[in-house]
């Protein structure tokens, strides 16, 4: 069931959402002091590219001060606008039964965007997991 998920999520929406995190990836990672977002905007566009069968969780000793920092900053300049595109992409996926597990996973991936450093992205055993054990 995950993977024909993920192959429908692929088809509408999940490819040019991971596009835009990997372009976001390397101009972050083209500026030197960027690069931190960068990697964390990679590994946010492979999350995106495949979502059901993984979530996010802390990273273990990755909630430092320099991560609070980092996200803010990621929060003030990109966060909000991506997290606002997810709700209206999530909305119209809503808008069919068969987009309402696409619209979830489009939620799924708002807290990461709003502060993806210090985050980890781990395999689950089922597709709405919230939490890792």
């Amino acid at each position: 069931m995950k993977t024909l998920l993920n192959i429908i999520w692929l088809v509408f929406g999940g490819f040019w959402l991971a596009l835009g995190y990997f372009l976001a990836g390397i101009i972050c990672c083209l500026l030197i002091i960027t690069i931190p977002w960068g990697i964390a905007s990679f590994r946010i566009a492979a999350y995106t590219f495949w979502p059901f069968g993984r979530t996010v969780v802390d990273k273990p000793g990755g909630t430092g001060i320099f991560s609070l920092l980092g996200n803010v900053i990621w929060l003030l300049v990109a966060g909000i606008w991506i997290a606002i595109g997810h709700v209206v992409t999530a909305f119209a996926m809503a808008i069919t039964i068969i987009g309402i597990p696409l619209a979830i996973a489009n939620l799924k991936l708002i807290p990461v965007s709003l502060m993806p450093l210090g985050k980890q992205i781990v395999p689950t055993d089922a597709p709405f997991v919230t939490s890792y054990r």
